[in-house]
């Protein structure tokens, strides 16, 4: 197929005008899963003439994806767009693509730039506009011959690893009305140019969501507003907290190195001190009548992780040593009911409330 090369310092990649029927041939629709919050539209839900929500029950869902779950009403209106416009370009923006594979690019004549690219054994990964192309499958169906006449502008990356793909993504959608905190959470880790205290943290925090012993396992909601199980506290306010402590204590002068190690001592901390929390309140924990595994306690509590550890960081025995250091909270539980506890925690809002609650715990525990 005839492509543009585009050069950019190291970097380069290339513009094609994909035909209509071509494109959705050649990519794969594929979105972010989570292996346990967030299902997938259940067979049962779909009416048998609701073709967009039977395609979303179909795509490729993967842990390791970058890209978000389809939205049915977003597909729905764009392809009403396509079937709307005349003389305005359907889809006047380019799609992103991407292949791992190092595509052959032949020059044309006397020009570098123009030449003959081949395509990739391997269906695309969409970076960006899997809705757009979602849509003009549906347009495909409905209007055959008006859809042939389009060709997607696309620009085409190639020869990276997926984490290339996911960085491009992170890119695209770091304002916050692109995509939620939590979403890009999850994708800290695989973006190279993000800071390392933060990829630390995001990586801590996939622990506590992850391991069998964590205390917050399955508790932490990173779907947003979405999910509909039980959860105690968004990830974006838990990383907040995570990152907070460790940024108090990261050396700038010799970071911290993002090591497997590195992630195991500071997950390590933050399980034995909420498995010590968690021997102290008793049946208050988890429990919806009480505050204390709501969002201000949680969060107050990783406070009180941190001053802690900073006092009594020694690792050998350290749980053992904790749960005797924070068994004063068990004569706190009436306190932390949820009647009542905005009032005996008054604050103007949430930043003051958690820091007053801080302070009542840690003082309980003489810190």
């Amino acid at each position: 197929m005839i492509a543009t090369r585009i050069p950019q310092k190291d970097a380069r990649f290339y513009f094609v005008s994909y035909p209509c029927e071509d494109v959705l041939r050649r990519v794969r629709f594929i979105s972010r899963f989570y292996a346990e919050g967030e299902a997938p539209i259940a067979a049962a839900e779909i009416n048998k003439q609701d073709e967009v929500a039977g395609f979303i029950q179909q795509i490729e869902r993967k842990d390791d994806a970058f890209q978000r779950s389809m939205s049915q009403a977003k597909i729905k209106a764009i392809r009403n767009f396509y079937e709307t416009a005349v003389t305005q370009p359907p889809i006047p923006g380019t799609v992103l693509l991407f292949t791992s594979e190092t595509l052959d690019f032949s020059p044309m004549g006397q020009f570098q730039n123009v030449g003959d690219l081949r395509e990739p054994r391997e269906k695309y990964l969409i970076i960006d506009g899997q809705h757009r192309l979602a849509a003009l499958e549906f347009y495909l169906r409905s209007h055959p011959e008006e859809a042939k006449s389009i060709h997607v502008p696309c620009i085409i990356f190639d020869g990276q690893s997926e984490d290339f793909a996911a960085e491009m993504f992170v890119i695209i959608n770091s304002t916050p009305t692109r995509i939620n905190k939590s979403h890009l959470i999850d994708l800290y880790e695989r973006v190279s140019w993000e800071k390392p205290d933060k990829r630390l943290a995001a990586k801590v925090l996939e622990r506590l969501y992850n391991e069998s012993d964590s205390p917050l396992r399955y508790r932490i909601n990173r779907l947003g507003n979405r999910s509909k199980q039980d959860k105690w506290i968004m990830q974006a306010e838990l990383f907040n907290e995570v990152h907070r402590w460790i940024l108090k204590s990261w050396n700038t002068k010799d970071p911290e190195r993002i090591t497997d190690a590195a992630v195991e001592r500071r997950y390590r901390v933050l399980q034995e001190f909420l498995r010590a929390a968690r021997s102290a309140w008793g049946d208050a924990w988890g429990d919806p009548k009480y505050n204390v595994t709501k969002p201000v306690t949680l969060k107050a509590m990783i406070r009180v992780c941190a001053d802690l550890n900073a006092k009594d960081p020694d690792p050998d025995g350290r749980e053992r040593r904790w749960t005797q250091r924070l068994a004063p909270w068990g004569q706190l539980v009436r306190e932390f009911r949820d009647e009542g506890f905005y009032e005996r925690f008054a604050a103007k809002g949430q930043v003051e409330r958690v820091g007053k609650v801080h302070k009542y715990l840690a003082a309980a525990v003489k810190l």
